[in-house]
C-alpha cells in the first residue's frame, strides 16, 4: 500500500482554510489560462465568472487529497477498523482499491480499478470533493 498526496484535513475548519488558501492560486491560474487564449479584457469579463475560479479552485483542493492505493485485501483490513461510513464505487471483483478519508466527517470514499491507478485517484479525488467537503467548504 502507498500513499499519494499529502492533504488529510483532522478537522472541517483545517479543510476550509487549505479551500480558502488556494483561492488566490485560482485566480492566478484562470488569468493566466485565460491569457494563453488570447481572450481581451472584455472576452475575460464576459468569460470568467466566479464558477470558473471556483471550479479552478476545487481543482486544486482535490488534487492535494491524501489517497491511500493499495489491493482490495490491505483496503478490507483497513475498511474493517475504520468507524464511520465508506461509499464505495466500482466492483468488488477487481483487485486494487483508492480511498481517502475524511476523519472530521467519519466518512472516506473508495474506487476500485484494475490498472489504470492515475486515473482511479483522480475519480477518487473528485468523488471526495463531491461526496465530503463541497458542501462543507
Amino acid at each position: 500500500m502507498h500513499t499519494v498526496g499529502e492533504l488529510r484535513p483532522e478537522t472541517e475548519e483545517t479543510a476550509r482554510e487549505v479551500y480558502e488558501g488556494v483561492g488566490p492560486t485560482a485566480q492566478l491560474v484562470v488569468k493566466e489560462v485565460a491569457k494563453s487564449m488570447r481572450f481581451d479584457r472584455e472576452e475575460y469579463r464576459e468569460r470568467v465568472d466566479a464558477d470558473v475560479v471556483e471550479t479552478a479552485r476545487d481543482v486544486l483542493f482535490a488534487a492535494e487529497l491524501a489517497v491511500h492505493v493499495g489491493t482490495r485485501e490491505e483496503y478490507e483490513d483497513w475498511a474493517d477498523e475504520f468507524d464511520g461510513e465508506v461509499h464505495e464505487t466500482g466492483s468488488e471483483h477487481v483487485g486494487n482499491v483508492a480511498w481517502h478519508v475524511a476523519p472530521f466527517a467519519d466518512e472516506a470514499v473508495a474506487a476500485t480499478f484494475a490498472a489504470e491507478e492515475d486515473a482511479a485517484v483522480d475519480t477518487l479525488r473528485r468523488q471526495a470533493l463531491g461526496r465530503i467537503y463541497h458542501e462543507r467548504l
